[in-house]
């Protein structure tokens, strides 16, 4: 029975030290600026199931699908993108009064962005893409002010998990530069 149970203990051990994981995190351009400002709200992001998982997503064909199991954000990737794009928001309107979903009041907010993330994976072909609809609605009569289709591609500057988040992160870049030039 001592034999078993060593036996057990060590594979499970073994296996234990077999892969590490890695975890990932998104990054915005730079800190929020502080102070006041127009009130922003951002969120809620709603993302397509596939990417709605730990799991970083690779396309290796045009109809297949690769999960790195031992590749995972570090968060939720809803509220790191929610978190994330506030942060580039705030920076390009000049603004340290933004705020993720679900805030406090509306009567904070003058703006509300809303994100629905159609696509957001790397691919064989050495890019990372970004699809996502987002909209503006204008506080307090929650008036549609803009609303549109972002479409992009971002080179990798390297081969690597870590080289695609970097390219994913300069992605939500571009997208808060979308969002801001339809809110001004």
């Amino acid at each position: 029975m001592f034999r078993i149970f060593i036996a057990t203990l060590s594979a499970a051990l073994l296996g234990g030290c077999a892969t590490p994981r890695s975890f990932y995190m998104l990054t915005a351009d730079g800190p929020t600026p502080s102070g006041g400002g127009p009130g922003i709200g951002v969120g809620p992001v709603v993302l397509a199931e596939y990417i709605d998982r730990p799991n970083l997503v690779l396309q290796e064909a045009p109809n297949r699908l690769a999960v790195a199991e031992d590749h995972r954000w570090a968060g939720d990737l809803g509220s790191s993108i929610e978190r994330v794009t506030a942060a580039n928001l705030g920076r390009r309107l000049g603004t340290g009064n933004v705020r993720v979903y679900p805030w406090q009041r509306d009567e904070e907010i003058s703006h509300q962005v809303t994100l629905d993330i159609r696509q957001f994976h790397g691919g064989a072909d050495g890019y990372a893409v970004i699809e996502a609809g987002w909209r503006v609605y204008q506080f307090p009569e929650r008036r549609l002010k803009a609303s549109r289709t972002f479409v992009a591609r971002e080179e990798l500057a390297s081969d690597g998990y870590q080289a695609l988040v970097a390219a994913q992160s300069r992605l939500l870049s571009r997208l808060a530069d979308d969002i801001a030039a339809g809110m001004k």
